[in-house]
């Protein structure tokens, strides 16, 4: 079982940034992939990145340049450095956890980004 625990998530004025961070415990392999997902209001869930356990990184086009994926594989966390943001950037974020071998993937409770003035 694993367990992952976000925090981070506040308002924040256009053009700001935030750091998001999500911890996990439980049966962590640390070679498993994580990332983060978002949910905007009436919107679908949307991947935003993805960290391998090597920490290589992907990102969803609307991000890339101004977020920034790092893993941390001793603490088991995750962060998401959120710079330049947008109020199209408003959402839940929620971190998620890949466990290849039974192609499982667990997800956090999510916390709440807002951009606005």
């Amino acid at each position: 079982q694993v367990r992952l625990v976000e925090s981070g998530g506040c308002l924040v004025q256009p053009g700001g940034s935030l750091r998001l961070s999500c911890a996990a415990s439980g049966s962590i392999f640390r070679f498993n992939a994580m990332g983060w997902y978002r949910q905007a209001p009436g919107k679908e869930r949307e991947l935003v990145e993805t960290i391998t356990g090597a920490g290589r990184t992907n990102y969803v086009d609307s991000v890339k340049g101004r977020f920034t994926a790092s893993r941390d594989n001793a603490r088991n966390t995750v962060y998401l450095q959120m710079n330049s943001l947008k109020p199209e950037d408003t959402a839940v974020y929620y971190c998620y956890y890949n466990d290849v071998r039974s192609n499982y993937d667990y997800w956090g409770q999510g916390t709440q980004v807002t951009v606005s003035t």
